[in-house]
């Protein structure tokens, strides 16, 4: 079992329970500079505990993403751990096609759509209908890098949630499209879109 005290937390303090032990305020140094791929494989080969380095080295992207999404700690919290219990206990289907950010990532953004339908139930189609020009970025980009806005983030939280996703991951997250498309399952073309409506919600919201 995953304890909550470690999510969203600057320190390095946690505690992870796994395998019936817990290992806590520390990680094995043995185990610092291996990569993601070799500490999947510890963790799948019966040194479960491997995943508290995991943890370690993903949790501050993880409980950001969930911030950027609900706005709230508390919310963030339970939904990274939610992420990182999915994560442990699905370790086995890490097949390595993508990094390992990137499929915590996909787990992280369908934890908080699951928790978003349940409490606003909406249809949102996943290619928008609407002819968009996909070519560039709108201008609005350079204003959502600044967080100092308050209301620029109480807005991104009014967009609908594939939009709002895909919003945090390209602007906050900085990923490529073809990263997006493949976190959120739908296509390139579709992610370009997303954003595109999103920058252009957003601007309506802020007006």
């Amino acid at each position: 079992m995953l304890t909550r005290a470690w999510i969203g937390q600057v320190s390095p303090e946690w505690t992870i329970r796994v395998g019936g032990h817990a290992e806590a305020g520390g990680l094995d140094p043995a185990w610092a500079d291996a990569d993601d791929r070799t500490l999947v494989d510890l963790c799948l080969s019966g040194r479960r505990d491997a995943f508290g380095m995991i943890v370690e080295r993903h949790r501050r992207q993880v409980y950001q993403l969930c911030y950027r999404y609900v706005g709230n700690h508390e919310d963030a919290a339970d939904l990274a751990q939610d992420a990182f219990i999915r994560a442990f206990k699905g370790l086995s289907g890490f097949k390595g096609e993508a990094s390992l950010g990137t499929w915590l990532y996909r787990i992280a953004v369908n934890v908080c759509l699951n928790r978003l339908a349940l409490k606003t139930p909406r249809n949102e189609p996943l290619e928008p209908t609407e002819r968009v020009d996909l070519r560039i970025e709108r201008p609005d980009v350079a204003l959502l890098r600044d967080e100092r806005a308050a209301e620029v983030r109480a807005a991104i939280r009014q967009l609908p949630p594939k939009q709002r996703a895909t919003l945090i991951l390209r602007i906050y997250h900085d990923l490529p499209h073809e990263e997006i498309a493949g976190i959120l399952g739908s296509s390139v073309g579709a992610a370009k879109a997303n954003l595109f409506h999103a920058l252009a919600n957003l601007k309506k919201l802020l007006r």
